[in-house]
């Protein structure tokens, strides 16, 4: 199983980003972090230095988004949907792009999900609950 490090991911978007400008060939995961990428421009310029990037590791600003690490959240949830695990995410998910006709509006609302899932699993010192985590999704997509 890959476990890659906080300079990695860095590594990882930076290159993707770079790909994007150059078009050079990219492969599968690689299209779908461009596609996160370029709905994020205000993160173009974190991404267009690598070195940059891993050397602002040790200067973390709790007052500004992670870029890597919100870009890192469209990918895995992303993911999830298309292998639909934790099983019933791909139609959470699905139905909470419809109800807001905006798939990366919802994406966004599934990280809170996702995030306070992590939070409370952290805080319990309990295994992630995939069922609380769509419960909170479906209810997103059900309610105003």
């Amino acid at each position: 199983m890959f476990n890659p490090t906080q300079a990695d991911v860095r590594r990882f978007f930076c290159g993707v980003y770079a790909k994007l400008g150059t078009q050079q060939p990219m492969e599968a995961i690689e299209v779908l972090a461009g596609q996160w990428i370029a709905e994020h421009p205000e993160y173009h310029v974190e991404l267009s230095d690598a070195d940059a990037a891993v050397a602002a590791l040790s200067q973390a600003d709790a007052a500004r988004e992670n870029p890597f690490l919100h870009l890192s959240m469209h990918l895995s949830i992303s993911e999830q949907c298309s292998i639909d695990q934790p099983p019933g995410i791909r139609q959470a998910v699905e139905l909470l792009a419809a109800r807001r006709d905006d798939l990366h509006a919802a994406h966004h609302e599934v990280m809170e999900c996702l995030g306070n899932m992590l939070w409370e699993s952290q805080r319990a010192g309990r295994p992630p609950d995939g069922q609380a985590y769509i419960d909170a999704v479906r209810r997103r997509a059900t309610t105003d």
